[in-house]
């Protein structure tokens, strides 16, 4: 049902989330590192088919890079998790969720997750809350 994989210490989301956001997208940064917009350069963990380009859905670790923002974030590669997408996705209980906006929030450690902002602008789903405790904790809205 979920997207936990083996060995990786990452929980399951419980929900049926489409992989909505293409490689190359740009997205909105949800917390306040600097960083105001990025795109997708790579999908942690994404085996395709040749020729298929990587895509990602909420709960899903990525790399990207700054593209706009602060001069000390603009131009470098940073991991991140997804945290809002525009497309709905379908939790356990049969409830549809869907957000305004394409967004993540940057990740300075793989190992524990820890975000690199302080503060969480706008509402997170409960299923990234549970998979990733840190960026759970700053939230400030959890749907």
């Amino acid at each position: 049902m979920g997207t936990g994989r083996k060995g990786s210490g990452i929980a399951p989301l419980g929900a049926r989330v489409p992989k909505a956001i293409n490689f190359s997208s740009e997205i909105v940064v949800a917390d306040n590192s600097g960083a105001q917009i990025a795109r997708v350069i790579s999908v942690r963990g994404y085996h395709g088919v040749k020729g298929r380009q990587p895509r990602c859905g909420i709960g899903d670790i990525v790399k990207i890079v700054v593209k706009k923002g602060s001069p000390d974030t603009k131009s470098k590669v940073y991991d991140a998790v997804i945290v809002r997408q525009k497309k709905a996705f379908r939790r356990a209980n049969g409830m549809h969720v869907m957000f305004e906006d394409n967004a993540c929030v940057i990740i300075k450690d793989l190992k524990k997750f820890e975000p690199l902002g302080t503060i969480i602008k706008g509402p997170i789903p409960k299923e990234v809350a549970n998979r990733f405790q840190n960026i759970g904790r700053i939230a400030s809205v959890i749907i």
